[in-house]
């Protein structure tokens, strides 16, 4: 039987997030969502989306797209994004979030693509595909290891073949560039106690405009959406070893709980504790400690 995880307080919206052992590598995500909208933010690993009921409105860097029935979003990792109901209704859909790697090792053994592979498109209509990410799901609900892993490997080499290319590598940074990755480091090393944008700036030479500027050219979001952005990152991270979720607010630089609850349920999509809850459920049933 099917578990699920309130996303909300509202009836009408649920979701389900979780990790499966079978295929590591692969977080999934099913749910529906009628008020809830995801704000800016990115991943570390990839982000594959079927929407079957609804539509899904995506902002993405270039504009917004609307997924439908039948299509599948493909977003590489760290690109900007944020989402939410493109119709009353809202939407129901299931999203696999491989990572880097598993995609890396797809791409070496089933395709010609060379260096870091990604996908050249966000959007396309393919409902065989589509019905393939929803197969994934199903298959590791099931726990049925065997076939979500085979079905998932066959899902990522068709999209690759498909609509795959290689990401342009990151080539010697510019001035204004350099500085946002500089103070990108700065944020996350003082991920508890950030400084302000004034005194970030003159930390590297700056102005406060002129920083902020560089920062949303290089990722896509101003600063201190960024940072909380991070801290979820790091949350689940924290999260997914073990730890509570009060302890990993403070660790990570929210006030309190209900801080990390607000932030982590917007950009996560379910509360950080049916976050933890799924993960300790995960590891139990496949008698294996979170790592």
């Amino acid at each position: 039987m099917e578990q699920r995880s309130t996303a909300t307080e509202r009836p009408d919206e649920w979701a389900r997030h979780w990790h499966y052992a079978g295929v590591p590598g692969l977080d999934l995500l099913r749910a529906r969502y009628v008020r809830h909208s995801f704000p800016r933010h990115s991943h570390e690993g990839f982000v594959l989306g079927a929407v079957r009921r609804g539509i899904e409105d995506v902002r993405m860097p270039d504009g917004t797209i609307s997924a439908v029935p039948g299509s599948v979003v493909m977003i590489n990792p760290e690109v900007p994004h944020a989402a939410r109901a493109g119709v009353p209704e809202g939407w129901s859909y299931a999203t696999l979030y491989p990572s880097k790697q598993l995609v890396a090792d797809v791409a070496a053994e089933a395709t010609t693509l060379r260096g870091t592979a990604g996908f050249a498109e966000t959007i396309i209509h393919d409902p065989d595909t589509a019905a393939l990410i929803h197969e994934v799901h199903l298959a590791a609900e099931a726990g049925n290891a065997l076939a979500a892993d085979t079905v998932f490997r066959i899902a990522i080499a068709r999209m690759l073949r498909r609509h795959g290319h290689s990401l342009p590598a990151r080539g010697a940074l510019a001035a204004a560039p350099r500085s946002a990755a500089l103070a990108k480091e700065i944020l996350a090393d003082r991920m508890t106690q950030p400084p302000s944008l004034e005194s970030l700036a003159h930390e590297l030479g700056s102005s406060p405009f002129s920083l902020l500027r560089a920062f949303k050219a290089a990722y896509g979001m101003p600063p201190h959406t960024w940072l909380t952005n991070a801290r979820v990152r790091r949350a689940q991270h924290l999260l997914n070893a073990g730890t509570t979720p009060a302890e990993a607010a403070l660790a990570v630089g929210f006030t309190d709980q209900p801080h990390l609850n607000r932030h982590f349920t917007r950009i996560v999509g379910v509360p950080p504790g049916a976050y933890r809850r799924e993960r300790a459920r995960t590891y139990k049933t496949d008698g294996a400690a979170p790592s």
